[in-house]
Parts: C-alpha cells; sequence; structure tokens
C-alpha cells in the first residue's frame, strides 16, 4: 500500500498537475500570463508548483480517514462486519461510541482498510478514463491508454486479496469476502466512464483526487496496520521483512507495468 500511494497515486498526481500547467510565468510583464510552453520560447522562467495538488490532497485524504476512524459509527461496522449478528444485539449498541474489545477494534480496522483501498481505485479509474477520452494520436494514444490500463489492472489483484483475506480471517464467509474485495473495485469502471466522459472537467480534479487516495491508505498503514503487526515482539522482524518485500513487488508492478 505504501508503494502503491507513491508510485500509483503522487507521483502521476504530480505529473498529472505539471501537465495541467500548474505553475506560473516570471520575466516581464509582456509574458507573465503565457503557458509553459510559450514562457520557455520567450526566455521566461516557469516556476513549477505541481506539488501543490499532491500536497492538498494527501492532507486532506489523511484528515478525511482520521475523521472516519473517530466518527465511524459501530452499528455500522458491525453491519458490515458482521452481517448475521442478531438485529437485536444490533439495536442495543449505541451508535454514538466506538466498539470495544480487540475483534471490535480489528473489524474497524478492516473497515478502514476497504474503504481506503476504495477511495484509491476511484482516481485510478479516473485516470484510466482520462486516457482515453484524451487520445489525441500525439501526446496520448490508444497505445499508450490501452498500457494504462492494463498496468493498473493488474495491480488491482493484490488490492483485492487485501480486501478479501481480512474479511476472511474475520470471519466472514468466503463468498461474502469475494464479493467485498470485488466490490472495493468496482467504482473503478464507473470513474473510469465518468472520466472519458467529462475528460475536459475530469482532468484538473485528478492531481487532486490521485493525492486525497494516497493521504487515505498511507494513514490507515501508519495508524493501523503497522503498529497491529508489530503488536507482537516476536513476529516483528517477519513484519519488517514483509513491509519491504510488498513494497519491493508492488514497486516493480507499478513501475515496470506502467
Amino acid at each position: 500500500m505504501l508503494a502503491a500511494s507513491y508510485w500509483s497515486l503522487l507521483a502521476p498526481s504530480i505529473e498529472a498537475a505539471a501537465e495541467s500547467g500548474y505553475g506560473y510565468c516570471s520575466g516581464s510583464t509582456a509574458i507573465a500570463d503565457l503557458p509553459k510552453d510559450s514562457c520557455i520560447a520567450a526566455s521566461g522562467t516557469w516556476n513549477e508548483y505541481s506539488w501543490f495538488p499532491a500536497a492538498v490532497g494527501l492532507i486532506t485524504g489523511a484528515l478525511a480517514l482520521s475523521l472516519t476512524d473517530r466518527y465511524l459509527p459501530s452499528d455500522l461496522v458491525s453491519a458490515v462486519m458482521a452481517p448475521t449478528a442478531s438485529p437485536v444485539r444490533m439495536a442495543t449498541r449505541s451508535s454514538s461510541k466506538r466498539p470495544k474489545g480487540p475483534d471490535a477494534q480489528s473489524q474497524r480496522r478492516i473497515l478502514l482498510l476497504v474503504i481506503a483501498i476504495t477511495l484509491h481505485n476511484f482516481p485510478e479509474g479516473l485516470a484510466v478514463g482520462v486516457a482515453f477520452g484524451g487520445i489525441d494520436g500525439q501526446s496520448m494514444t490508444f497505445e499508450k491508454a490501452c498500457a494504462i490500463a492494463w498496468g493498473i489492472g493488474l495491480q488491482n489483484f493484490p488490492e483485492g486479496l487485501a480486501v478479501s483475506m481480512p474479511l476472511r480471517g474475520q470471519g466472514m464467509s468466503l463468498w461474502k469476502s469475494f464479493v467485498w474485495g470485488q466490490l472495493s473495485g468496482a467504482v473503478e469502471p464507473l470513474a473510469g466512464i465518468l472520466g472519458a466522459v467529462l475528460v475536459q472537467v475530469a482532468r484538473p480534479v485528478l492531481p487532486y483526487a490521485l493525492a486525497f487516495a494516497a493521504g487515505a491508505m498511507i494513514f490507515v498503514v501508519l495508524e493501523d496496520l503497522i503498529p497491529e503487526a508489530h503488536k507482537d515482539p516476536g513476529s516483528r522482524a517477519a513484519c519488517s521483512s514483509g513491509v519491504f518485500i510488498g513494497f519491493v513487488t508492488m514497486m516493480a508492478m507499478d513501475v515496470g507495468l506502467g
């Protein structure tokens, strides 16, 4: 998730912002409002701030997941994570309080993970849609758009497992775990259609959306997943090794597959 947050979300966010012309031209008054290429051609200085959408989206995404973690109703957690629970028992729980006990905390943590991965999939679908909607035969060709879709599609396999396996570990049935894994990625084709149809509207929003999803995923990793994995002193070395192996694997997929 950390690797995907950078190579699939933050780096494309900065690239998308740069392509959208985030920056300003400095020099004489006559060239102050020129776009990047014209500014450089007129011997002006182009000042990049393509980092700005990534910074805003990253902080906003982390803040959104923090608020979700704080105010997520316990009834919703129980309904999603324990769908076979008795309605009478669920009705006795207060929706204003966080669930108690290690099982409830694990359920809450997994649900936040599902939310983060779902948020992560939306801007990826948007990026695919913008790529196909922006085909012009020059800067974006059909082959490039297909390569983007292929790379994002392949990395969805481990992301789906990251949703389904913890749910299965919590006692959810095999079928329901599979369905939740599929639903977390179902937003991607919907976002792709939206991006292709509204390419001119979606393109400026894309850098912020990508970074927002990165902030949400990084928050879940730092706040819940890593601390939980290191609770058992005897397994810390294995957990740390798993983090690096997973990071390198996702890095290779994200970079190697486009």
